[in-house]
């Protein structure tokens, strides 16, 4: 057992700045660690000073620099600031500089976590531009440099040794994230429904807008949906503006023949998110890349049956046929996915007691493999074998 183990936790997300499935897994793991004992967690975050973080601004000078370069020079104050901790553990690209170079200036251990890779995104370009560049550069310098990387997902691990073939396989490790099944449980409140004006029976996405997430497959897929059934998209904070007008113009497209398609563009607050996902015949995960899938995990918790597409880490996490189903992504016939959506929608939602057979048995995978207590004592496990 680790007696006094202190570990800095880098990240670009914290509260209350969290957008996305990393940012979610940070929270919850330096909490789980946290509830460990003999562990001290010091945290290193973007986003400017925090009461309970070491909050990091944009280095002066850098405020209008192109968003990569924004990244680094916050990267370089954070490494300048890890020293006395004794394992850096940094969470996507945006952090994993940092940690590699701390790792270089204080020759501390460095833990890199794989949410999702770089190469595998490379429509980020449109976001970053030649930004994309020097993240993909980032992110490769600080694989290769590491001292353990944790996959997510046994799919992600594979992803890692495909994309960095100079990285040991033995440094790449799979601990899955988790999920706080005691957050993400059923809550039968209605007045969210009310709220936004919900009638009837739904299925629901909850997403950022990027390519990523596939919401504009599943928009297209749900234009030969049936119209008695409703659709809820909890989806925001579109990452380039090209994939943000797409959308708007499908979801503008179905409403104009159905009344019962409902967007949902400001983050929703926890106790209604629940609300949203609990009330819900069917929740919806068209991703196109997705190392783990931790909202599929929330769904679950939240007994919800999950249609998914098959795709990274998604089939370690949505047992196929128990606990939802799952489509076959084939990124050259966007068009079979989508009506194969269309089909798995139309048949599931014909079919409302296999779906509440389907969100117990979700719930209660997610309780007994996804536990946040197991993910923490792994990880720490992997942080002792690198002082030895």
């Amino acid at each position: 057992m680790s007696t006094g183990l202190r570990i800095g936790l880098v990240t670009k997300e914290w509260p209350p700045q969290v957008y996305g499935g990393a940012g979610v897994h940070v929270v919850q793991l330096s909490q789980a660690l946290r509830n460990q004992p003999n562990i001290e967690v010091d945290v290193h975050c973007f986003g400017g000073p925090r009461s309970d973080a070491n909050g990091y601004s944009t280095p002066t000078g850098f405020e209008n620099s192109n968003a990569a370069l924004q990244a680094l020079a916050t990267d370089l104050a954070i490494a300048d600031n890890l020293n006395g901790v004794d394992v850096i553990h940094s969470h996507t690209w945006y952090a994993n500089f940092a940690g590699f170079t701390a790792n270089l200036l204080h020759g501390i251990p460095h833990v890199v976590s794989a949410h999702s890779l770089e190469p595998l995104r490379p429509w980020k370009a449109e976001q970053l531009g030649g930004g994309y560049q020097i993240s993909s550069w980032a992110e490769k310098s600080a694989y290769e440099a590491a001292n353990a990387i944790i996959a997510v997902s046994d799919g992600m691990r594979a992803d890692v040794l495909k994309a960095y073939p100079n990285v040991d396989p033995a440094k790449v490790v799979t601990i899955r994230n988790g999920v706080d099944v005691t957050k993400f449980a059923p809550n039968k409140k209605t007045e969210v429904l009310a709220k936004h004006g919900i009638e009837g029976r739904y299925a629901i996405f909850v997403g950022r807008i990027t390519r990523q997430k596939g919401l504009a497959h599943l928009l297209r897929a749900w234009q030969n949906v049936s119209p008695e059934y409703g659709l809820v998209l909890a989806a925001g904070s579109p990452d380039e503006p090209g994939i943000g007008k797409e959308v708007e113009e499908l979801i503008a497209e179905l409403q104009k023949t159905r009344k019962n398609v409902w967007w949902i563009k400001e983050m929703a607050p926890h106790d209604e998110l629940t609300a949203l996902l609990t009330s819900a015949d069917l929740f919806l995960c068209p991703s196109i890349y997705e190392p783990l899938g931790i909202v599929n995990l929330e769904a679950m918790g939240c007994e919800t049956a999950v249609l998914a597409s098959r795709v990274g880490g998604i089939p370690e996490v949505v047992a196929d046929n128990e606990t939802g189903r799952l489509v076959n992504y084939d990124a050259n016939n966007a068009a079979k996915f989508e009506s194969d959506f269309t089909n798995q929608i139309e048949e599931l939602m014909a079919k409302p007691e296999l779906l509440t057979q389907m969100g117990k048995a979700g719930r209660i995978r997610a309780e007994k493999h996804f536990g946040w207590d197991a993910v923490a004592k792994q990880t720490i496990e992997l942080y002792n074998s690198l002082l030895k």
